[in-house]
């Protein structure tokens, strides 16, 4: 039995899941973040600041930048289990992938959560 270390999740079934919930979850944030902007009347500086200020925002942004990353990360994994044949090849461009998205996860918590 072959098993995949750096899949996500634990079988395609797992991965399929993680697929649809981080979907919803990014819609649910992207639903939150138009209403703000349809519903605020004039956005300034200052109103977008409050907002972002909020935990809940802060903490449904965090959510919404890990499931985007994890989104990603299934995609990009399986892209390239199915079209890089050579593993040495495969096993630096997930490397690369992997340092993106950790870098991403860093920066927005910093942006998000610095002071």
């Amino acid at each position: 039995m072959v098993k995949h270390v750096s899949s996500v999740g634990r079988n395609g079934v797992h991965d399929f899941l993680l697929i649809r919930a981080t979907a919803i979850l990014m819609t649910l944030y992207t639903i939150y973040i138009v209403s703000f902007c349809a519903f605020s009347g004039d956005i300034s500086y200052i109103s977008w600041s409050q907002f972002f200020g909020g935990t809940f925002t802060k903490v449904f942004t965090m959510l919404a930048l890990v499931s985007v990353l994890i989104h990603a990360w299934i995609g990009l994994w399986q892209v390239l289990t199915d079209y890089i044949k050579c593993s040495k090849l495969r096993g630096a461009l997930l490397l690369v992938v992997i340092s993106i998205l950790l870098s991403y996860f860093f920066s927005g918590f910093f942006i998000l959560w610095g002071a």
